[in-house]
């Protein structure tokens, strides 16, 4: 534990500025100060993101700083591992491994989570700028009243604190969900999850405040590896066998449903290429069956991944769940790191996308629909005003998604607004998501974009594009009342436009 003489005096105690992520210019940053003052304790709608629900359910402490902080946050890793062969690399990271990360194969001694939160608190210089560093800060000193900075000299104090305040009830995940005032929070699950977690969180009167998300990805990738494990779990869990491609689609229907039931708002779909291409009937059930006997090419894998991507909009429009589409990453850039450590370890890198030609099958078939809705997000932020903006500015379905992954951070979220608010509006964007799996960073993240929003805003209004009640307006619908919008609860009864009829509907 740390003496007497290492803790941080009163004086010298790590604070944040109030003004950070404001504009610099005095009297912009007058008028985002106010701004922001409408928003900042706005509770916190966070529709899209990875948090387990079982971690609420089961409301046990979280684990040591390193588990929390450190190991499972890809952003953080992805940069201490660019520098391990530099001058200023933090000695003893090599690979992802040095930071505590299990490897899939083999039987490496994981390092001590003290060893792994002092390489962190080592590498906390090679953090500066970026947003990484904004959301630490904010969770080490908002959340957790972290005394100091992170350094190599303070690694160990700071290991001691937060394993005292993990200890208390306060730092329990229930307690902490009240004290972010979070709202409402979207989970992403499996289609074969038996959503045991939000089944418990229901029982205990949590069941409107924490809702699933449809994330079929496994199932409609025919060459995926998982493909046909989660198929079989699927079927089994729709209580239907999936042995033709009709009962296949039902299988998912039924599965849909089941999310619905259990209060999900939306859908989500992460693919590497933008395209909704259908098949005729005949040929997706030829491609389904060639898969069932194990002969499925990329090609043809490709070709029925698009083909589901249009199936899942009829479906959408059917059952009412908003679809989430964010293609355009190569995951897992490096394969041996897949094969040593899994995915999901910092290697899944930005492609070009295209959306007009991609987007084009399902937005003709669906873009007027009035029960259908799709969010597109992109970490192409050349696709912002070329393609997204001008789609969504003129079909009725389509929203644009808040800057995500690469690109959630304060200049590339004011770059976004820049680039989508002439064309598009501010009111055919989906407000912010926060798309993350560490909890404690969930408020860091929402306060980040209201100051981020607040900055532009404010700028609009020093240039005499908007009067400054319209910018309060326009902030708090950007931190609230989008986010309620765009992510409706799903509606039940007869579908204005039903689709045509086909073999399995028919």
């Amino acid at each position: 534990m740390a003496t007497e003489s290492t803790v941080a005096t009163e004086q010298d105690r790590w604070t944040l500025h109030d003004d950070r992520a404001l504009p610099a210019e005095p009297g912009v940053r007058a008028l985002a100060r106010e701004i922001y003052g409408a928003t900042r304790a706005l509770p916190i709608v966070s529709m899209h993101g990875h948090v387990d629900a079982g971690l609420l359910a089961a409301d046990s402490p979280f684990g040591d700083p390193a588990d929390l902080f450190v190991t499972p946050d890809h952003y953080l890793t992805r940069l201490l591992v660019s520098q391990a062969t530099s001058p200023r690399g933090v000695p003893g990271v090599r690979d992802v491994g040095d930071l505590g990360v299990p490897r899939a194969v083999g039987h490496d001694a994981v390092p001590a989570p003290r060893e792994v939160w002092r390489r962190f608190c080592t590498g906390w210089p090679l953090l500066r700028g970026t947003a990484t560093r904004y959301w630490l800060e904010h969770a080490l000193v908002d959340v957790f009243d972290a005394p100091v900075r992170p350094s190599a000299e303070t690694a160990d104090l700071l290991f001691d604190h937060l394993v005292e305040k993990l200890a208390t009830p306060q730092m329990r995940p229930r307690a902490l969900f009240e004290r972010f005032g979070i709202e409402l929070l979207a989970t992403t699950d499996l289609p074969s999850s038996p959503l045991a977690g939000h089944a418990a969180l229901r029982r205990d009167g949590w069941g409107e405040r924490v809702v699933p998300t449809f994330r079929p990805d496994v199932v409609v990738r025919l060459d995926h590896a998982r493909w046909r494990a989660e198929l079989e779990a699927t079927a089994q869990a729709a209580d239907l066998e999936a042995g033709s491609y009709a009962a296949y689609l039902e299988v998912l229907r039924r599965r849909r449903a089941a999310f619905v039931a259990a209060g999900a708002r939306a859908t989500d779909h992460g693919m590497l290429t933008t395209s909704t291409a259908p098949l005729e009937p005949d040929d997706a059930a030829r491609l389904y069956a060639a898969a069932l006997r194990g002969e499925t090419t990329t090609a043809q894998a490709d070709a029925f991944a698009a083909h589901m991507l249009f199936e899942m909009a009829r479906m959408s429009s059917e059952d009412g769940l908003v679809m989430q589409v964010h293609p355009g990453v190569l995951r897992d850039h490096d394969r041996r790191v897949r094969a040593a450590f899994g995915s999901d370890r910092g290697y899944d890198i930005p492609v070009p996308t295209d959306y007009v030609h991609g987007l084009r099958p399902v937005l003709e078939a669906f873009g007027h629909h009035p029960r259908f809705r799709m969010i597109a997000f992109t970490v192409d932020e050349t696709a912002f005003s070329r393609e997204l903006a001008p789609l969504a500015g003129v079909y009725p379905a389509l929203r644009v998604g808040a800057p995500w992954w690469f690109l959630d951070a304060p200049d590339a979220m004011r770059r976004f607004r820049e680039a989508v608010t002439e064309t598009a509006g501010f009111a055919n964007t989906s407000g912010f998501v926060d798309d993350t799996r560490a909890f404690c960073s969930i408020p860091a993240r929402h306060d980040l974009a209201r100051r981020t929003d607040a900055g532009y805003l404010a700028r609009l209004v020093a240039e005499h594009r908007l009067e400054l009640d319209e910018a309060v307006e326009t902030a708090v619908d950007l931190a609230y009342r989008l986010p309620h919008e765009s992510y409706p609860r799903p509606t039940r009864g007869l579908d204005p436009f039903p689709p045509e009829p086909t073999p399995e509907n028919a």
